[in-house]
């Protein structure tokens, strides 16, 4: 471990020992890693005796597969109750968040606690935390949080491991991206020790969509553009097509897993309406591209082989400047 991240995490040690009330968020429309890191914190927390308000931004929509995965989703209060309780924290602890751009409407409750925890481990983290805890080498943030139990010498339980798994799980991509180090196997049955119900939540995470979420794949794939020259395909969910088919936006996010299958191409660009003219725009990278370092640039952020941001171009412009991005990039690399 680096010695400034085992100062960080011996600093959140004593912090986690002498404080009682803690709030917990993650990034808005949160993914595995997010509440499973959440969650687990808020096991761990709870087991010492701690009063612990668990959040993320609106909107509140829990993903099914989590919803069906992570022990203690019930733990998790609508932001907009917390807000107007006008409760003071001593402790505010984000996780998987590498932008308070990301926490929207929450900044208050964050700003107000004593204490700032910011607990990552994305390489585009801005550090925006008093107490930043970001191991960019981990695989998951759930694996910080594994570090910092380990540290406060928290007992870990079933509920716990499971939600740590999950985050596990789902940022190695069922433990198939480059992130996928021995140790990541040493974590995983670690956490399996506990009897976890592995096959279901597979299953749930990485083998189940609704039958509407099927259809819209299929038209997005169906329209879908591959383009030799920059080796980028892309392809685009509208909110037309959403409400067409009955789909909600938080259960589009694994169409870019079925786009990313192009052999043709090691980029992969999935363009997401969220609200009228404003788009979420998911990367992957299958090779030498640095995905991360396009969406840095574009405001957004997160790992090397998987990425993303926010426009209000229109999906065309995205992709073409994705396209350009990744050409350039390649040119770059050429040299």
């Amino acid at each position: 471990m680096q010695p400034s991240l085992e100062r960080d995490i011996s600093e959140v040690v004593q912090v986690i020992h002498s404080a009682q009330t803690f709030l917990l968020t993650c990034h808005i429309h949160p993914d595995g890693d997010a509440l499973g890191s959440t969650l687990a914190m808020a096991h761990g927390l709870i087991s010492q005796g701690k009063k612990v308000v668990a959040t993320f931004p609106d909107p509140f929509v829990i993903p099914e597969s989590l919803a069906k995965t992570l022990p203690g989703t019930e733990l998790l209060c609508e932001s907009s109750d917390v807000l107007s309780s006008g409760e003071i924290f001593d402790v505010a602890m984000t996780f998987d968040c590498g932008s308070r751009t990301r926490l929207t409407g929450l900044e208050p409750l964050l700003d107000a606690a004593d204490v700032f925890i910011n607990v990552d481990h994305h390489l585009s983290n801005e550090r925006f935390g008093t107490i930043n805890v970001i191991n960019t080498e981990a695989a998951s943030s759930g694996s910080v949080v594994l570090a910092i139990f380990d540290a406060c010498g928290i007992e870990l339980t079933r509920d716990a491991a499971q939600c740590m798994y999950v985050a596990l799980l789902t940022d190695t991509g069922r433990f198939q991206f480059s992130s996928t180090t021995p140790e990541v196997f040493e974590q995983a049955k670690r956490l399996a020790e506990f009897d976890l119900p592995i096959a279901e939540m597979s299953r749930a995470l990485t083998e189940e969509d609704p039958f509407a979420f099927l259809k819209l794949a299929g038209e997005a794939l169906t329209e879908m553009e591959n383009d030799r020259e920059s080796c980028v395909v892309s392809a685009v969910a509208t909110i037309e097509m959403q409400n067409r088919h009955g789909v909600a936006y938080d259960e589009i996010e694994g169409l870019i897993e079925y786009v990313r299958r192009a052999r043709e191409c090691d980029v992969a660009c999935v363009v997401k309406e969220l609200e009228p003219g404003d788009y979420r725009v998911s990367l992957r990278s299958l090779g030498t591209i640095d995905v991360c370092e396009i969406a840095q640039v574009r405001g957004g952020g997160g790992h090397r082989y998987a990425a993303g941001f926010s426009s209000t171009d229109s999906p065309q412009e995205i992709i073409r400047i994705v396209r350009d991005d990744v050409a350039a990039q390649r040119a770059k690399i050429a040299q």
